[in-house]
């Protein structure tokens, strides 16, 4: 597995944590259809929470953040619409939001994070 594949698989699971610590319940990781894949679907009250995760080494590239642009939330909104449409038992009276999670350090078990909710 590439260094980078591992980064991003190690900023999920630390996400994953970090949602589950704050009271949401994970229902889907890694999730893929024909337009994409959704890293995290968690539920947390009434809402169902779409999760982007972007973890980075180091921020010489910039935030994590500012690799979600316009396109990518548009994205992430419609892959949210189509995760409902198959889970509609999952997702029935929860209203959806779109999430993001940054983390920074070369190890992201223990780099900063840093959770927006709500962010389109």
């Amino acid at each position: 597995m590439a260094a980078k594949d591992e980064l991003g698989r190690a900023g999920e699971e630390r996400a994953a944590q970090h949602l589950i610590r704050h009271g949401y319940t994970v229902l889907d990781r890694n999730w893929r259809c024909t337009q994409g894949e959704i890293d995290i679907v968690a539920s947390h009250g009434a809402h169902l929470a779409v999760v982007e995760v972007k973890t980075r080494r180091s921020a010489a590239y910039g935030h994590p953040f500012e690799a979600i642009d316009d396109r990518k939330r548009r994205r992430l909104w419609g892959l949210a619409f189509a995760w409902r449409a198959q889970h509609p038992e999952l997702a029935r009276g929860l209203d959806l939001r779109i999430e993001a999670i940054g983390i920074i350090g070369a190890d992201p078990s223990i780099g900063a994070l840093e959770h927006l909710v709500d962010i389109a």
